[in-house]
């Protein structure tokens, strides 16, 4: 298996780079000039060209150092695309609504960006990176219209994956009408300020069912929710919270990211002029297993 250099080639393929995505497609054509063609997998693959490098001395020894690190082709590295590191459009800053996560087990989801969305989609679907380098300290994760706390996952910067806090539930006795709810879920509750807890299963106060909402406050057997309860119906009976998403709730998240790309061909310099270097191209591509 291809090692992985947890470094950033040059910091950034800033002006003076290129780069381009292409899809695997398999296009076979019959002998009557007609097209059949086949998407292999729904990944765009970006190729960059940092011939610019070559171009100050500086550079140039950074490009062969990490050339040489990794092997010449074997090893993959992160590069910084300065026209895309934003799961917010290119390089917005980002917001924990930006992007739909993808489930992978329970509670574990991969961090992914899509493409093309303003528009619908074919019948192949959106594409969509699966994003395995984000940024230390960039992620940010959404469940519904709810931000929830760095406390309460965590994320692999090496491999993209979300691990989600283990679920916390518990039954509902009684809730206000108050600007903000206070819900009775029995004393020894594990609840704190700023956990987010999903509300479901409530008869009577029926408006209050898959809402999702901050903890502002808790006592010994209450949690007072960021949800205005005043214009709801009189609650009834049963109801239960949960931290974790339920069925129907979007989990979602936001990151800068780093693509994972190995050069493509060896380097040959030419020795033209005494501080500046020659080369046709150095070309890289994103790994999608990297």
């Amino acid at each position: 298996m291809a090692d992985f250099l947890e470094e950033r080639l040059i910091e950034t393929v800033r002006y003076g780079a290129s780069w381009k995505d292409d899809y695997a497609v398999d296009n076979s054509r019959t002998s009557g000039g007609q097209e059949y063609p086949r998407l292999i997998h729904p990944f765009p693959v970006r190729e960059f060209d940092v011939s610019y490098l070559l171009a100050k001395p500086d550079l140039y020894a950074q490009l062969m150092a990490i050339y040489h690190r990794a092997h010449g082709t074997f090893a993959a590295f992160r590069v910084r695309c300065f026209d895309e590191w934003s799961s917010n459009g290119d390089i917005v800053p980002p917001t924990a609504f930006d992007q739909p996560m993808g489930l992978v087990s329970a509670g574990v989801y991969e961090l992914r960006k899509y493409y093309g969305l303003d528009k619908p989609a074919g019948a192949t679907g959106y594409p969509h990176r699966k994003i395995k380098k984000p940024v230390a300290g960039t992620v940010l994760v959404g469940i519904g219209a709810t931000a929830i706390r760095s406390a309460d996952w965590s994320v692999g910067v090496t491999t993209g994956l979300v691990t989600l806090a283990a679920d916390l539930t518990r039954g509902v006795t009684s809730i206000s009408k108050a600007a903000q709810a206070v819900l009775d879920v029995g004393a020894g509750h594990p609840f704190v300020t700023g956990m987010s807890l999903q509300v479901s299963g409530v008869a009577g106060m029926t408006q209050i069912n898959g809402v999702r909402a901050l903890v502002t406050g808790t006592g010994a057997s209450t949690v007072t929710l960021a949800i205005n309860s005043t214009a709801f119906s009189a609650y009834s009976s049963g109801g239960v919270v949960h931290t974790r998403p339920q069925a129907g709730e979007s989990v979602t998240a936001g990151f800068q990211f780093d693509f994972p790309a190995a050069f493509i061909m060896p380097l040959v310099v030419g020795q033209d002029y005494p501080n500046h270097r020659m080369m046709d191209s150095v070309r890289l591509r994103e790994r999608l297993n990297p």
